[in-house]
């Protein structure tokens, strides 16, 4: 999700009530023994009228959730299923977190804020419905470099410290806690529909797929209504193959690892969400995992887009509920070419130099990632070296890739500050250590706020990625 540029006047919405009895139960938050507001992302606020709140109103909100006026009187844990590294689990749902209010953002989109962290649910099984300050930083942390790089995001709206002491097995104990809000267009995922396929509801999943094109994919609602079942699945499962072949090529072009592509966290708009063990790969390596406990490398930096083609077709097997196979097959099969295309394209926009058709840009790809791999350059530095088409001289005993390079005429501009400056941003995993060690030995918050300072410089410097009609997300 890019940053709202426009004030926008608060606009409640409840629009979530239409499928509540079936996609949600009613919940509370836990309470807190203490609220301490650790960061509020004015920049979001600003796009859907929240901006003015002062900070005791914002800790009302979004640290005790008192109801945003208009909007939800009661918060929604949301039920779905999912694939959990390829194994069905039919025994999960928003375990620790729920779904707060509804709003209107920029250019009448329905967006929601919804929470990590804020207390136990009926799905939470075992779980203590928590979250670690730690998990919250690097949340906040992922979410803005990869809004600056152009992937489609959900937004870290705000983070309070919540003065528990909570207790992991995968880091020092015990250690600090928060809840998180995230500002997203929807949280309605492929798990969701998978749920309603395991329960064999052809009527719920009629209803679904209707609420998710005419509010979140902006179909008329008059032409979502007419069209029967097989219409439906189509243009829902078209919808999805085309955004999640785009997410996961501003994955690949961003070098990001998410870590844990699974069914119940990709969702249906093809928005990017919920970090747990992501990384940043430091150079061009498809073996690079993100998450320590993916073994055999299913989630892996080259194995991305494989993942969410799969995903995708996760999606089509539960619409068999209300379709036939075939047309489905056909719509997936196009997801080769959607990826590739996507894949390009965002290349091309982080590199900052303008197509030459197709076949050409492609072949500049290809020696790009043949060069990166063969010099272990580090991807940021890559994307800063050449950024608009410099560094490259055009003599052959420089390489292929900047022999190609210099017959491209640069898209971007490079006078902002950020080019001029020594070295790239990136968000390796050392850095982001070394920031969450400034907070948790000597509870300095300026690292923190520096580099997310630094990182929407660079975002504004690279410029908005606006893609192709075909692609689908803003």
């Amino acid at each position: 999700m890019t940053a709202d540029r426009q004030a926008q006047t608060y606009a409640p919405r409840r629009t979530i009530l239409e499928l509540a009895e079936m996609i949600g139960e009613p919940v509370t938050a836990a309470a807190f023994p203490e609220a301490t507001l650790r960061w509020r992302n004015d920049r979001a606020a600003h796009g859907v009228g929240l901006e003015n709140l002062t900070d005791a109103k914002w800790l009302a909100h979004f640290g005790r959730f008192e109801p945003l006026p208009g909007s939800l009187e009661v918060p929604l844990a949301l039920r779905y299923h999912g694939h959990q590294f390829r194994v069905y689990n039919p025994d999960i749902g928003d375990g620790r977190g729920f779904l707060f209010a509804q709003l209107t953002g920029d250019r009448c989109r329905l967006l929601d804020l919804g929470t990590k962290g804020s207390g136990t649910t009926p799905y939470s099984r075992s779980g203590d419905g928590r979250l670690t300050l730690k998990g919250a930083v690097r949340e906040l942390l992922a979410s803005e470099m990869l809004e600056a790089l152009g992937v489609t995001t959900s937004r870290t709206f705000s983070i309070v410290e919540t003065h528990e002491e909570l207790w992991r097995g995968d880091e020092p104990s015990p250690t600090r806690s928060a809840v998180l809000v995230r500002l997203s267009h929807g949280h309605i995922r492929i798990g969701s529909f998978q749920r309603l396929a395991h329960q064999g509801d052809a009527a719920g999943m009629q209803r679904l797929a209707r609420y998710c094109l005419v509010h979140l994919h902006g179909h008329d609602a008059d032409t979502v209504a007419g069209l029967d079942d097989q219409a439906l699945a189509g243009a829902l499962l078209t919808e999805l193959v085309a955004r999640a072949a785009d997410l996961v090529a501003s994955y690949m072009a961003a070098g990001f690892v998410h870590g844990v592509l699974n069914t119940d966290n990709i969702a249906i708009t093809g928005e990017s969400f919920d970090y747990g063990p992501w990384r940043f790969a430091p150079n061009w390596a498809p073996a690079f995992t993100a998450a320590y406990f993916d073994h055999n490398g299913l989630y892996s930096f080259g194995r991305q887009p494989e993942a969410l083609h799969w995903n995708c077709a996760q999606l089509a097997i539960a619409l068999r509920t209300i379709a036939e196979a075939p047309p489905m097959i056909a719509i997936l099969e196009g997801f080769a070419d959607a990826y590739r295309a996507a894949f390009v394209a965002r290349f091309l926009w982080r590199l900052g130099v303008a197509s030459r058709g197709f076949d050409d840009d492609l072949a500049l790809v290809a020696a790009a990632e043949a060069m990166m791999v063969a010099t272990a350059m580090p991807i940021a530095d890559f994307f800063f070296a050449y950024a608009a088409g410099r560094g490259a001289t055009g003599e052959a005993e420089r390489g292929e890739f900047e022999g190609m390079l210099a017959a491209y005429r640069p898209a971007r501009n490079l006078d902002a500050p950020y080019w001029a400056c020594a070295t790239s941003q990136s968000m390796l995993i050392d850095e982001v250590e070394a920031i969450w060690a400034a907070i948790a030995e000597h509870d300095d918050w300026q690292p923190l706020m520096a580099k997310v300072a630094a990182v929407r410089d660079m975002g504004a410097a690279m410029g908005r990625f606006v893609p192709s009609a075909s692609v689908g997300p803003e």
